[in-house]
């Protein structure tokens, strides 16, 4: 088959883009290249730089396309406050501009890589797609906003649309800024160089660890399997991991006797995070096969940062 992956040069995009390959189907990639590495796509993709608002760039990779996953999107929770328009321009922008395309050239399905991050607290931990959103910050505004446009313009236009709210990924090859790092690698990488490792508020703040094969997993699932229009589908571990419990783990994998500190001058955010899967079990037939400390011990194995 024919995929596109918007995204394609990002954490996620990249270790899908490669999968598929593998597999023996054709893959597009499309990456603006802010965050991602073209280097961590293998030589069979075939790659172009460009921006998500670029129709024309956009109606030429779609020639021939079965399936579009749509991944393109800034990811920083902090970020997202200090700059909302940046995020609603590209996150929904860009959402928009794809799926004018796709109507444009029409495609059988797109998959939407969303994020958990759109529940933000609920009355119960345990996460089900049925939840009212209630979004936190900018870009969980801009993730449950893109869920609508992808969905709505889809219906108009008899666009099979398939929407996975993806918890915290993690594994090799995960993008580590300056600023604001994802705390799985950030944490690993500072237990390694023996730094100081600082976790918001009391550390009891809980989330869903999810390795990159396992939401790979899914995603793959999600092009071809049936009934699944219009749906939104949590991808998770269904594992409820304290900060204080990754810590731990990070500290056992990395035999490390790094200092812990807690900052109860920040918030940690979301107090609890647990996906609900059965959804995912049920359409998708998925089921999480990597725990968080064997998780922690192939990225450390795979990435060659951590060498």
């Amino acid at each position: 088959m024919n995929f596109l992956i918007t995204g394609a040069a990002g954490f996620l995009g990249a270790t899908l883009a490669n999968h598929l390959v593998r597999e023996g189907h054709q893959v597009r990639g499309l990456d603006d290249l802010s965050t991602g590495d073209p280097k961590a796509l293998a030589p069979d993709v075939h790659f172009t730089r460009g921006e998500m608002g670029d129709r024309p760039k956009l109606w030429t990779l779609l020639q021939g396309v079965d399936f579009v996953y749509h991944l393109a999107a800034r990811v920083s929770v902090p970020e997202s406050i200090l700059y909302p328009r940046d995020y609603n321009d590209v996150n929904v922008g860009g959402t928009v501009a794809l799926m004018e395309a796709i109507r444009d050239v029409g495609i059988q399905r797109v998959v939407l890589a969303s994020s958990g991050a759109v529940y933000g607290d609920q009355a119960d931990s345990t996460l089900k797609e049925s939840a009212t959103p209630n979004p936190r910050s900018p870009y969980a505004v801009s993730k449950l906003a893109a869920e609508h446009y992808v969905r709505t313009i889809g219906a108009l236009w008899n666009i099979e649309t398939v929407i996975l709210r993806i918890f915290n990924a993690y594994g090799p090859g995960q993008h580590l800024p300056p600023s604001h790092p994802p705390v799985a690698p950030h944490y690993l990488r500072q237990a390694l160089r023996h730094g100081t490792l600082v976790a918001h508020g009391d550390g009891s703040q809980t989330r869903d660890y999810i390795y990159v094969d396992d939401v790979v997993s899914a995603m793959v699932a999600a092009a071809t399997a049936p009934n699944l229009n219009g749906l939104a589908i949590n991808v998770g571990s269904g594992t409820e991991t304290s900060v204080k419990e990754l810590i731990h783990q990070v500290l056992s994998v990395t035999h490390s006797k790094s200092n812990v500190v807690y900052n109860s001058q920040t918030s940690g955010g979301v107090s609890r995070m647990k996906a609900d899967i059965n959804l995912a079990k049920e359409k998708l037939r998925f089921t999480p096969s990597i725990k968080l400390d064997e998780g922690l011990r192939l990225t450390l194995q795979r990435d060659a940062r951590f060498k």
